[in-house]
């Protein structure tokens, strides 16, 4: 099955993890770091490996409270913020049967938290741009 609306994570410099299911976004090049909602955090794992946008909305807009604009917004939104980028010819995967129970138990509605309060030390070079012996995150000040 090969569709046009898989996506995929931009770059290698995007790193995230799941804590307790709630997903937290890592662009490396920017230092910013988002945080999504729980039915976000859920839609993030299926974009990010491989399940087509198009399926999610079809999936999930016959279950519980989103929307295909929900849906779309939200997408919308990732590849703005540089976090995911269009396969073309992608070889698709199906909507995880666990994907659906969880976006039904969803409480919160879709949302992407932007925080960029700590880009100053999550790009600095922790090995050349820091003040000996100090270390990170004495970030060392221009002479």
């Amino acid at each position: 099955m090969r569709h046009t609306d898989v996506y995929a994570i931009s770059s290698k410099d995007i790193v995230f993890e799941s804590f307790d299911g709630e997903a937290v976004v890592l662009d490396l090049t920017t230092g910013k770091y988002f945080g999504f909602s729980d039915s976000g955090s859920r839609l993030w794992d299926a974009l990010s490996s491989g399940v087509p946008a198009s399926e999610l909305v079809g999936a999930a807009t016959g279950i519980g409270a989103l929307g295909a604009a929900e849906i779309d917004g939200f997408v919308s939104q990732l590849l703005e913020f540089g976090l995911l980028a269009a396969v073309a010819d992608a070889v698709a995967r199906p909507v995880p049967s666990e994907l659906l129970a969880q976006l039904a138990a969803a409480s919160e509605p879709l949302k992407v938290d932007i925080h960029d309060d700590l880009a100053d030390l999550i790009v600095v070079d922790p090995i050349h741009e820091v003040e000996e012996p100090l270390g990170w995150p004495a970030v060392k000040q221009a002479t």
